[in-house]
């Protein structure tokens, strides 16, 4: 499975849900697919994805938000592996990490991560996540309809393949800007 594969099947199953995108490729290959109001791209934030959408699922405990989804990288989660210790502490049941495994570090000419000898769903389960495995574009799908459908926090660990999408847009926006929009979508859900 291919990452774009991943975030269009992601995408179809949440329209109406935060999504928190981890920086560089993620965030672009996401903005390719669908660039929306509920969409929060961290740019030049590597390893907080996780941190951002546990802070998020928290907030949105106690309202209409069904679920805070995060669109994580193996080499982002490598920089704040704490981030998914947090996750698990704190427990959010709204949340939803979709760690896209391809073990390298695909933005910067494919370099690999730990992830090559290091199962990082194994670790999300020691660190009380919820953990489903996916590896290819079914998998993945029906792992996104479990979590949907039964309290977390959830991990889902997809392997996919290392390639980025040619001719990506970049994402130019402005962090402010892009902020305030995210920000007045999510205000206008709760």
């Amino acid at each position: 499975m291919k990452r774009i594969e991943a975030l269009e099947i992601l995408v179809d199953r949440t329209p109406d849900a935060p999504v928190v995108a981890t920086c560089a490729a993620t965030s672009r290959e996401l903005a390719n697919v669908a660039d929306r109001d509920n969409h929060l791209y961290l740019l030049d934030a590597m390893g907080l994805a996780i941190s951002v959408g546990t802070g998020l699922a928290l907030a949105v405990d106690q309202t209409a938000v069904d679920r805070v989804y995060v669109v994580e990288g193996d080499g982002s989660l490598l920089m704040n592996l704490n981030a998914a210790a947090t996750a698990g502490y704190l427990a959010p049941e709204k949340l939803v990490i979709a760690l896209l495994d391809n073990s390298v570090y695909a933005s910067t000419g494919a370099i690999p991560t730990q992830a090559t000898k290091i199962d990082l769903g194994a670790i999300a389960e020691a660190s009380g996540l919820k953990v489903l495995r996916a590896n290819d574009q079914e998998s993945f799908a029906a792992a996104l309809e479990q979590a949907a459908a039964e309290p977390g926090p959830w991990f889902i660990h997809a392997k996919i393949s290392p390639e980025n999408i040619p001719n990506a847009k970049l994402l130019l926006i402005d962090p402010v800007v892009h902020g305030h929009r995210f920000q007045s979508w999510l205000t206008g859900r709760i």
